[in-house]
C-alpha cells in the first residue's frame, strides 16, 4: 500500500529513490523497496488475477453486441541500461520527429479495458503489460513470436474476467497468429488493415459436382479499388468518439479473407479530413457504424501511454544485473540456451522485477482512473493547482488526480483525529524533517 500511494504522490519519476521521498520515508527504506519488486513473495500471475477482477467490479465496461472492449498495442520504452535483461536494438516505426528511428530499450504488448465514466467519456484501463521481445530461452524455429504471445496475453485476462471480448487493435495485428486462438475461445477483433489487402468472393456452387474438393475461393477483391465505386457508398454523420458536424462515407462488403479462411466484414470509410481507411471485423453481424464508432476508441490507448510515461512513470524501472556482460548498442536478442543455470535463474528473477513494477503501475494508473470516473467532485475540489483549460464538469485526468493526492497525503499524516495503519505505518519510519508542516504540527 506505501508503495502505491509513494507511486502517485511522488513528484519526480526517478526509480525507487522517488518513491521514498514521496513517502517522507527515512533513507534506510530505499533497500527493503528494492527488494520488494525483486521478492517472489508478491507472484506475478495471483496480482494480476486480483487487479481483473476489481477492474471489472470498479468501472463500467464498454459493451457491443454481448462483448466487453478490450484494446491492445505495443510500447517501445527506450533503456540505457548497458546491464539490463531483455534490452535490445529496437526499431521505431513512428510518424513523430521526436522519437528516433531505432533505440535501444524495452518492447512491451500492453492489454487494456475500455471503460466509460457516467458523462459518456472512454477510457482504457491497463490491465497487462509484458516484455515480449529481447530474450531467446531455446533455439528453435518455432517459438512464440510478439503476437501469439499478445494473443496468449489477452486470452488470459478473459478467462480471468470471464467475459467475451472483442479486441480492437492496429494493422499490426490483423494476422492469422491472433486472430485464430481468438475465433477459438469465441472472442472476435477489430482492427484497420493495409490498402494492398486483397479478399476473395464465394466460389459459385457447381451446377454439377465434379472430382476433386470444390473451390472455396472465388473472383480476387484488391479493396483499395473498391474506393473507385462512389455509388456503393452511404453517408452518414461520424460516430467516431468526439466528432461532431463530420460526414464519413462507408461501404461494406462481406469476403473471404485467406489468412484465416472465412468470411470478414471489411468495411471502406471515405473521411474528410483523416482520408480512406480500410477495417476489418471478425464478427461478419456488426453493423459497419459500430464497427467505426468501437475502432475509433483505439486512440484511447494511446492517451494512457501518455499518462502512464509522463506522469506515473510506469515504466521508469532501473534495476540492473550485475553478472550480466554489459550489452553494446545495436546488439538484438540475448540468448539463454548456452548459459548457466545460475544465470538463467538470475535472468528470470530480474524480468520478474519488471513484470512486477509495470503491473504495479498498471493497478497505479487503473487507481486513479478509478478516483477520477467515481470520485470526480472530491478530485477538483481537493486539487490545489491551476490549469488553462480546467473543465470541473468533466472526469479529470491521471495528471489531476496525482496532483490532488500529492497535495492531501500532508494533510492525512498530519490528522490526528484518525488512526489508520497506512498512516502509522508511513510515520513509524518517517523523516519527519521532511513532512511539511510537521515541525508546526508537533
Amino acid at each position: 500500500m506505501v508503495v502505491l500511494v509513494a507511486w502517485v504522490a511522488r513528484p519526480d519519476l526517478l526509480g525507487v529513490t522517488s518513491f521514498v521521498r514521496a513517502s517522507f520515508l527515512e533513507p534506510s527504506a530505499y533497500h527493503p523497496l528494492l527488494g520488494f519488486f525483486h521478492s517472489s513473495a508478491l507472484p506475478l500471475g495471483p496480482l494480476l488475477a486480483a487487479w481483473v477482477k476489481l477492474t471489472m467490479s470498479l468501472f463500467s465496461p464498454v459493451t457491443e453486441a454481448g462483448y466487453v472492449l478490450f484494446v491492445a498495442d505495443g510500447l517501445k520504452v527506450g533503456k540505457e541500461g548497458r546491464k539490463m535483461p531483455a534490452v535490445k536494438c529496437l526499431h521505431q516505426e513512428s510518424e513523430d520527429n521526436s522519437k528516433a528511428e531505432y533505440i535501444m530499450g524495452h518492447s512491451f504488448q500492453v492489454v487494456s479495458l475500455l471503460v466509460a465514466s457516467a458523462t459518456g467519456q472512454a477510457f482504457a484501463v491497463p490491465l497487462l503489460a509484458r516484455i515480449c521481445e529481447g530474450l531467446v530461452w531455446k533455439r528453435s524455429r518455432q517459438r512464440p513470436s510478439q503476437l501469439a504471445k499478445l494473443a496468449g496475453m489477452f486470452l488470459e485476462v478473459t478467462k480471468l474476467a470471464r467475459v467475451r471480448g472483442l479486441l480492437v487493435a492496429d494493422a499490426y495485428y490483423a494476422n492469422r497468429t491472433v486472430i485464430v486462438p481468438l475465433l477459438a475461445e469465441d472472442h472476435q477483433l477489430i482492427s484497420r488493415v493495409r490498402k494492398n489487402t486483397v479478399a476473395f468472393e464465394p466460389a459459385p456452387i457447381p451446377q454439377r459436382r465434379g472430382r476433386g474438393r470444390p473451390r472455396k475461393y472465388g473472383r480476387k477483391v484488391r479493396l483499395h479499388d473498391l474506393f473507385k465505386g462512389w455509388q456503393s457508398f452511404s453517408e452518414a454523420p461520424s460516430p467516431v468518439y468526439g466528432e461532431q458536424d463530420i460526414t464519413i462515407q462507408y461501404r461494406s462488403v462481406d469476403l473471404l479473407w485467406r489468412p484465416v479462411g472465412r468470411l470478414v466484414r471489411f468495411v471502406l470509410v471515405k473521411h474528410p479530413t483523416r482520408g480512406c481507411l480500410i477495417l476489418l471485423a471478425t464478427d461478419v453481424e456488426l453493423a459497419p457504424l459500430s464497427i467505426i464508432k468501437l475502432y475509433g476508441l483505439r486512440f484511447k490507448i494511446e492517451v494512457s501511454f501518455r499518462q502512464a510515461l509522463h506522469t506515473l512513470g510506469a515504466y521508469a524501472y532501473h534495476f540492473w544485473m550485475m553478472p550480466m556482460k554489459p550489452l553494446r548498442r545495436g546488439d538484438g536478442d540475448q540468448h539463454m540456451e548456452r548459459r548457466s543455470a545460475d544465470y538463467q535463474r538470475a535472468v528470470a528473477r530480474k524480468l520478474d522485477a519488471y513484470h512486477r513494477y509495470v503491473q504495479l503501475a498498471c493497478i497505479v494508473q487503473g487507481l486513479t482512473q478509478h478516483l477520477a470516473v467515481n470520485y470526480a467532485p472530491v478530485v477538483w475540489t481537493t486539487f490545489r493547482g491551476w490549469l488553462r483549460t480546467m473543465k470541473t464538469d468533466r472526469v479529470p485526468s491521471e495528471l489531476v488526480v496525482a496532483h490532488a493526492l500529492r497535495s492531501t497525503l500532508p494533510d492525512f499524516l498530519l490528522d490526528a483525529s484518525g488512526d489508520h495503519e497506512l498512516k502509522k505505518f508511513i510515520l513509524d519510519r518517517a523523516d519527519y524533517d521532511r513532512i511539511p508542516g510537521f515541525a508546526m504540527a508537533a
